[in-house]
């Protein structure tokens, strides 16, 4: 089975490659620190199976699943995450992901995610199972941002007013309004303080 890994942080990633490459039949055939890195290797690597952070430098774990399975359908996907709010695992598990584990399950997990893929099924850690049972209680749970929602949060922790935002991504200053009321709504914040305080308490930032 070829593996392609995905992570910015190159300790890790040296562990993982170790980690894998320990089963005979576990290829590792590339790696990458970014999404952009990522999708320029893969035009020019054949894989089965992406593992990826959530958390890299230019756009989201989500961002890159989206583009992988729009583009590779046949790739399998496993997201591995500090991450552990049952929102966003719901959010990453309905992009059609085929398993979701947190960065404190063990290694024999992870090898165990990797070849129950390898055999057809979804593989959810037993700590991502207890997270979503958890999350089926949340009646009070917010409503998920889009990427592009998430990406104008960032914008707007880093002091961007609605023209310097329009202006980065190429779009109106009334839908950059209009993006900034959903996350206000969608978070149940009335004002910049408390919607940044949200968003660290959540990991959005």
């Amino acid at each position: 089975m070829k593996l392609f890994l995905t992570d910015d942080h190159a300790i890790l990633l040296g562990g993982l490659v170790k980690i894998i490459e320990s089963e005979p039949d576990l290829e590792i055939v590339g790696t990458a620190g970014s999404v952009q890195e990522t999708l320029e290797k893969l035009t020019q690597t054949k894989i089965d199976l992406l593992i990826t952070d959530y958390n890299l430098p230019d756009e989201d774990g989500l961002a890159l699943v989206q583009k992988v399975k729009r583009k590779y359908p046949n790739i399998k996907i496993l997201v591995l995450s500090m991450h552990d709010e049952a929102h966003l695992v719901k959010e990453i598990l309905k992009e059609g992901v085929n398993g979701y584990m947190v960065k404190n399950d063990s290694h024999n997990q992870l090898i165990a995610a990797i070849y129950a893929i390898k055999a057809g099924n979804t593989y959810l850690s037993p700590q991502v199972n207890d997270i979503l049972i958890k999350g089926l209680n949340g009646a009070g749970e917010q409503k998920l941002l889009t990427s592009r929602e998430r990406e104008i949060l960032k914008l707007i922790a880093r002091e961007y007013t609605n023209k310097d935002i329009a202006e980065e991504l190429f779009i109106s200053e009334r839908t950059v309004e209009t993006h900034r009321k959903n996350v206000l709504r969608k978070t149940g914040t009335h004002n910049l303080v408390g919607l940044i305080k949200y968003a660290y308490a959540n990991n959005l930032i």
